[in-house]
C-alpha cells in the first residue's frame, strides 16, 4: 500500500515536471485557459484536450494540378459547333490586319463566309433590337466575344480591334456602312476598356448579357444580395379595394418619346438601317415607301409635330391632371450618330416644352436608356476619367430640379434616382434601371449595387414603414423584362416582397408596348402581392400606334390606399392620320371596363392572368390593346401566347422555368398544342382505326360505317362527337 502511494506520488510528480517542460519549450498549450480565477469553466476542456501531436507525416511530394481554364479552348469549342476551323479563321484576320487598314481592299475569305452565315447575324441583330434572345444569340455572343478576348489577349491595340469589328460588320451586310463605322466608333472605345478589365470569359459574359437564351453560368463575382435591417416584416395584410366614389388623383403617364428632329415627311420608311424615314435615308423606292406626314410604322420615330399635336390635345383634353409621371426615352433610335450634346439638347428642348404647356403641373421623371451616348452607357460612380456618366447625371439635377426639390441634387448626381413626398403619407421613388441593364456593358466590371441604389432604396422604403407612408416606384425598364440583369431584378423582386405594405403600385416603360407584370410572394406563388403597371410608348417605332396612358390614383381621403383605381390608354390611329391629314386621339379603353375586373388589386391581376390563359376571346383583347390597336400587328401563334403571358407574370427576369410552368400548361391544354395532347390523340386515333376495321370485318351496314368515320374526322378537327351523330 505504502508503495503503491509512492508511485503515485513519483508519478504525479512527474507529470508536473513534464507539464512545466512544455511550457518551458513552447509545445501549443493554448496558454490563458488556466491563468485566470474566473477560468474554472475551462479546466474540463484542458484535461480533455486531445493529442497535439500532427498525424501526417511530412511529404514533399509534388502532386499535378488540375489543368487551368483555358479560355482558347472554350471559344474553340463554340466555333466547333458551327463547324468552323478557329485557328484558319485567326489566320486569315491576322493576315488582313498585317496588310494595313482593314477598312480597305479584299472581303473576307470564304471560312469567314461560312462562320457568319452559320452564326446568323441577321437573326441576331432582330433578337438584339426586340429583347427576344434564342440560342443563335447565344452562339454568336460567344464567339464573338472569344474572339475579342483573343485578339487583347494577343496584345491588338484598340485600332486593331475596331478594324477587325467595322470589317465584320460591312463585309456581311449587318448594316449600311456608315451604321457600322458609327457604331464601331461610337461604343468601340467603351467596349475594349470594359474587356481588357474584365476576368471572366466568353460563357459568363454572355450569360450575364443573355440570360435564359444562354445557360446560367454561376459567377461569384455577379452574384449578390442587398442587406436588410434587423426590422421584422409586418404581417402582410390584404391588399386594400379603394372605395368606390373617394377622392381620386389624375396621373399622366409619358414614356418613350422617342422625338426625331430629323423626321422627314415623303423619305424612306423602308431603309436597312436603326432608324428611317430620315433626308439621308434617300429617296423612297415606290410610294408605298414614303414616310407618312404624321408618322410612320415601319422603322421611323416621332416627328415633332406629332409630339406637339399630342401635348396640344392632353392640355385641352386633360385639364385637370394632378400629376405626371415621365419615365425615360426622350432621344432617337440613331443609335450609331448619338453625341451628348445632341441628347441633352433633346432633353432641354423637351423640358421646355412640357413646363411651357403644363405650368405649376409637378413632373416627376425617371431615365431611361436612350438618355447615355452611347446609348445604354451608365458606368457607375468608381467610373472617372473621359467615359464618366457626371456629364449627364449633373444636367439631369440642373432639368430635374425645374419640378424637384434641391434636396434630391445628391442622389441625382451620383445615380439619377430620387425619393420626393408627395402628400403627406404618400411617396414616389424614382430608380434608374440602367443599373439593371444587361446591355450596359459596364456593369462586367461590377454589378454588385452599381451607387448602392438598391440599398439606398431599402432605406427610403423602410423609412416610409417607419412613417406609415405608402409609395409608388417608378423607372423606365421593367424589373421583370428580358433585359434586366437576373441578379439585380431578383434582388429588387426581395425588396417588393419585404416591403409589399408599403409599395402600393409601380410604374415603367421602355417595351413600347401596353402591358404589365405581376409579382408574388416569394414563399407562396399563388399570393400575388404588387403590380407594376408598363405604359404604351408615344413613338410608333415600330408597327405601332402612338399613345399615352391616365392613371386614377386613390386620392386624398382618410381610408385611402393610394392604389391605383382605373387608368386607360389613349392612343391615335396613325393609318387615318396620314390618310386624312387629321390626327385624332381617343380613348382606346378603360382596364376595368375592357378586361371585366372587379378592382386593380394584384389579386385581381393575377386572376385575370388565367383568363388570358384559358379563353381566346380574352386573350384577343388584350392582344389588341397590347399593340395600342395597330391595323399592322402580327398573328400571334400558341408559342407567342405562352410567350406573352409568361412576360406578365415575370416580375423576376430570366426566371421563366419557376414562374410560368404552370401557365403554360394551361395554355397548351387549350391551345392544344402540348405534347400529352398529341399523345392522347395519336393513341385514341389509334383505337378508333382498330374499330373501324373491326367493323368492316364485321359486315356491318353502310350507314352505320358513315356515322363511325364522321365521328372520327369531325373529333379530330373539333372534338364535338356527338354533333355528329346526331
Amino acid at each position: 500500500m505504502h508503495i503503491r502511494y509512492a508511485t503515485w506520488c513519483f508519478s504525479y510528480a512527474l507529470a508536473l515536471v513534464l507539464l512545466v517542460f512544455s511550457v518551458v519549450e513552447g509545445r501549443p498549450r493554448r496558454d490563458g485557459w488556466i491563468l485566470k480565477d474566473d477560468s474554472v469553466m475551462w479546466q474540463e476542456f484542458v484535461l480533455l484536450e486531445g493529442d497535439t501531436n500532427p498525424l501526417l507525416a511530412v511529404s514533399n511530394r509534388t502532386h499535378q494540378l488540375p489543368p487551368p481554364h483555358d479560355p482558347e479552348e472554350a471559344t474553340m469549342e463554340e466555333f466547333k459547333k458551327l463547324k468552323v476551323n478557329y485557328t484558319q479563321l485567326l489566320s486569315e484576320i491576322d493576315k488582313d490586319l498585317s496588310t494595313g487598314d482593314m477598312r480597305q481592299g479584299r472581303h473576307f475569305p470564304k471560312i469567314m463566309a461560312k462562320a457568319m452565315e452559320l452564326l446568323n447575324l441577321k437573326q441576331v441583330v432582330t433578337e438584339v433590337e426586340t429583347s427576344v434572345m434564342s440560342k443563335v444569340s447565344c452562339t454568336a455572343c460567344k464567339a464573338g466575344v472569344g474572339l475579342l478576348q483573343h485578339y487583347l489577349r494577343a496584345g491588338k491595340t484598340q485600332k486593331d480591334i475596331l478594324q477587325i469589328v467595322y470589317k465584320f460588320c460591312t463585309s456581311f451586310k449587318i448594316q449600311s456602312k456608315r451604321v457600322c463605322e458609327g457604331i464601331t466608333e461610337l461604343f468601340g472605345g467603351e467596349v475594349v476598356y470594359v474587356l481588357e478589365r474584365v476576368t471572366i470569359g466568353p460563357e459568363e459574359i454572355c450569360s450575364f448579357v443573355i440570360g435564359d437564351a444562354c445557360e446560367e453560368v454561376f459567377n461569384p463575382s455577379h452574384d449578390w444580395e442587398v442587406v436588410f435591417p434587423p426590422v421584422p416584416k409586418p404581417t402582410p395584410k390584404a391588399f386594400p379595394v379603394p372605395k368606390e366614389g373617394a377622392a381620386t388623383f389624375k396621373v399622366l403617364h409619358l414614356s418613350d418619346t422617342h422625338f426625331d428632329p430629323y423626321y422627314q415627311e415623303g423619305s424612306n420608311a423602308d431603309c436597312n438601317e436603326p432608324l428611317c424615314c430620315r433626308l439621308t435615308n434617300g429617296p423612297p423606292q415606290s410610294p408605298g415607301a414614303a414616310a407618312g406626314r404624321w408618322g410612320d410604322y415601319r422603322k421611323c420615330d416621332t416627328p415633332k409635330r406629332t409630339v406637339d399635336n399630342m401635348l396640344t390635345h392632353i392640355t385641352a383634353t386633360h385639364p385637370d391632371i394632378d400629376y405626371i409621371l415621365w419615365t425615360g426615352d426622350l432621344p432617337p433610335h440613331d443609335v450609331w450618330n448619338q453625341t451628348r450634346e445632341e441628347n441633352l439638347m433633346i432633353l432641354k428642348e423637351t423640358v421646355n416644352q412640357m413646363i411651357t404647356l403644363f405650368p405649376g403641373i409637378p413632373i416627376f421623371p425617371a431615365l431611361g436608356n436612350h438618355e447615355a451616348a452611347p446609348v445604354n452607357s451608365f458606368p457607375p460612380p468608381f467610373i472617372q476619367n473621359e467615359y464618366a456618366i457626371n456629364w449627364l447625371y449633373d444636367e439631369l439635377d440642373t432639368q430635374w430640379r425645374k419640378w424637384l426639390p434641391s434636396s434630391v441634387s445628391r442622389t441625382v448626381r451620383r445615380g439619377a434616382f430620387y425619393s420626393v413626398l408627395v402628400r403627406p403619407g404618400f411617396r414616389i421613388i424614382s430608380l434608374n434601371m440602367n443599373y439593371c441593364n444587361n446591355k450596359n456593358w459596364w456593369l462586367l466590371l461590377n454589378s454588385t449595387d452599381p451607387a448602392k441604389e438598391l440599398q439606398w432604396f431599402i432605406y427610403e422604403l423602410q423609412s416610409a414603414e417607419f412613417s406609415g407612408e405608402k409609395v409608388h416606384v417608378i423607372g423606365h425598364i421593367p424589373p421583370g423584362h428580358s433585359d434586366c440583369l437576373r441578379v439585380w431584378s431578383r434582388n429588387y423582386y426581395t425588396i417588393i416582397n419585404r416591403y409589399e405594405n408599403t409599395i402600393t403600385s409601380q410604374f415603367f416603360g421602355h417595351t413600347h408596348y401596353d402591358e404589365f407584370e405581376v409579382f408574388y410572394d416569394k414563399e407562396d406563388m399563388s399570393r400575388a402581392i404588387s403590380i407594376a403597371y408598363v405604359g404604351p410608348s408615344v413613338t410608333p417605332y415600330f408597327d405601332l400606334n402612338p399613345g399615352y396612358r391616365i392613371y386614377y390614383v386613390d386620392g386624398d381621403h382618410e381610408q385611402t390606399t393610394r392604389a391605383v383605381v382605373d387608368h386607360e390608354t389613349w392612343v391615335m390611329n396613325l393609318r387615318e392620320a396620314n390618310l386624312y391629314d387629321y390626327p385624332i386621339w381617343y380613348k382606346e379603353y378603360s382596364t376595368r371596363q375592357a378586361y371585366q375586373m372587379p378592382s386593380l388589386t394584384p389579386q385581381e391581376w393575377d386572376n385575370y392572368l388565367y383568363k388570358l390563359a384559358e379563353n381566346d376571346t380574352v386573350f384577343n383583347t388584350y392582344y389588341r390593346y397590347y399593340w395600342k390597336s395597330s391595323p399592322v400587328k402580327p398573328p400571334c401563334d400558341g408559342e407567342c401566347k405562352k410567350r406573352m403571358i409568361c412576360d406578365l407574370r415575370s416580375g423576376k427576369s430570366n426566371d421563366r422555368k419557376s414562374l410560368c410552368q404552370e401557365l403554360e400548361s394551361r395554355i397548351d391544354a387549350q391551345t392544344k398544342t402540348g405534347w400529352t395532347h398529341w399523345l392522347y390523340k395519336t393513341l385514341s386515333l389509334s383505337m378508333v382505326l382498330e374499330l373501324v376495321t373491326f367493323l368492316f370485318r364485321r359486315g356491318l351496314a353502310r350507314n352505320i360505317m358513315d356515322s363511325v368515320v364522321c365521328a372520327l374526322i369531325t373529333w379530330w378537327r373539333s372534338g364535338k362527337v356527338m354533333e355528329c351523330l346526331s
